[in-house]
Parts: structure tokens; C-alpha cells; sequence
């Protein structure tokens, strides 16, 4: 099963995101900071970092460079209410997928079976 690190700081988005990708089957670990998801990626392993970029404490894309120096097999990919955001999300992490809010939950979970190039017709 695809494990997905969602760091949201907002908590009614963090458990709408959380509940809509456990119902599309993925295994979803859901904190309100960088600074809480950072430990877990050290010590587990994740598929997929999902990450709003403006958090406090540690913003989504220091959080992505930090992904990839501790754990460079995850894939990253940014949620933002904020289209000058996406613009340096681009620029400091072109590998990462960008999905801009507001947005459809079938949209994000298009996305993440993207990244993974999974077809929807093959979830259960």
C-alpha cells in the first residue's frame, strides 16, 4: 500500500485531505507542521510527501529539500492557495507536482495516481 506523509496545517483541510486519500486506499500519515513531518521521514518510510507550502515553522519547500536529503526515494508534491508560492515551488523543487487550491478531492487523488502512474479503474 502507498504511504502518503500529509503535512497540513489547517485542520479541517488536513482531515478532508486525509480522509478523501484513506478512501482512495492509500496509507495516510497526517501532521500540522514541517517540523512534525520531518522526524517521520527520517525514521519511516513514505511514498509521497503531500505538503501545503505556507506552514509555519518550516515552509513546504524547506521541508522538501529536507525530504531529499533524508529520504530522496519520496516523492513530493505541494498544495497552495497562493500562485506566487507555486512559482518558487517550481523554481526550488522542479521535481514536485504543484496542485493549486481550491481544488476537487477527485483532482488530488488524479494527481497522486499520477505520480505513482496508477489508473483509477485499477483501485478497488
Amino acid at each position: 500500500m502507498i504511504r502518503i506523509l500529509l503535512a497540513e496545517d489547517e485542520d479541517a483541510m488536513r482531515t478532508y485531505l486525509a480522509r478523501a486519500l484513506e478512501n482512495a486506499g492509500y496509507d495516510v500519515v497526517a501532521v500540522d507542521r514541517g517540523t512534525a513531518a520531518l522526524p517521520l521521514l527520517e525514521r519511516e518510510h513514505f511514498d509521497l510527501l503531500l505538503s501545503d507550502i505556507v506552514m509555519p515553522e518550516m515552509d513546504g519547500i524547506e521541508l522538501a529539500q529536507r525530504c531529499a536529503e533524508v529520504s530522496p526515494e519520496t516523492k513530493v508534491m505541494f498544495i497552495t492557495g497562493f500562485a506566487a508560492v507555486t512559482l518558487k515551488a517550481s523554481r526550488e523543487a522542479p521535481q514536485a507536482r504543484v496542485l493549486s487550491k481550491p481544488f476537487h478531492l477527485k483532482d488530488l487523488v488524479m494527481e497522486v495516481e499520477r505520480v505513482f502512474d496508477l489508473q483509477s479503474s485499477a483501485r478497488i
